[in-house]
């Protein structure tokens, strides 16, 4: 483990090392090609941001409105045969949307549910191997200008459905 640490320290530093040796070596000018690249990222992260905005605001609406927690019930209760517990619901609905809202639905969950309680290890599968799809949908196919997304979002919709089934199965098999 101590390899990796000390392996993991040196990477950068060395990565930026070998990036001016290989600039010396090719005789580029890197400081001109630095600030050539800051200025193409400046003028990326410009193209992006409104995406990223909207999904922000997208996100803010849908639980402020009331429609997420109106279908975080429905799906619970229409899930409660299975025994799925509600918290399981919100971080299934909110991990499409935001990692970070997520992170809170988990962080709740531990408090009011345990550590080592069953909600706790699904929304823990669901928040560490599910995809931020809409938020990754908004910046990726913004920075690249594309409009029409056709069946993409209803496939990144189903494959996440399944993979928070699949994660709530492993948890019941597994714990």
């Amino acid at each position: 483990m101590e390899i990796i640490n000390y392996f993991s320290l040196i990477l950068v530093p060395a990565f930026v090392l070998f990036i001016l040796t290989y600039g010396i070596f090719k005789k580029v000018n890197i400081y001109a090609s630095f600030v050539s690249g800051a200025k193409d990222g400046l003028g990326i992260v410009a193209g992006i941001f409104p995406y990223i905005l909207a999904i922000f605001v997208a996100i803010k609406v849908f639980q402020s409105s009331g429609a997420f927690d109106a279908l975080k019930n429905i799906l619970a209760y229409c899930l409660s045969f299975l025994g799925v517990p509600a918290e399981v619901i919100a971080a299934g609905l909110l991990k499409p949307l935001s990692s970070s809202a997520s992170l809170g639905v988990f962080i709740e969950t531990i408090k009011s549910a345990g550590v080592d309680s069953a909600a706790t290890m699904m929304v823990a599968v669901i928040i560490g191997s599910a995809e931020t799809t809409f938020y990754v949908l908004a910046v990726y196919l913004g920075a690249v200008g594309i409009k029409n997304s056709k069946f993409l979002v209803p496939v990144c919709i189903i494959s996440d459905i399944i993979g928070i089934f699949v994660a709530i199965l492993t948890v019941k098999l597994i714990f």
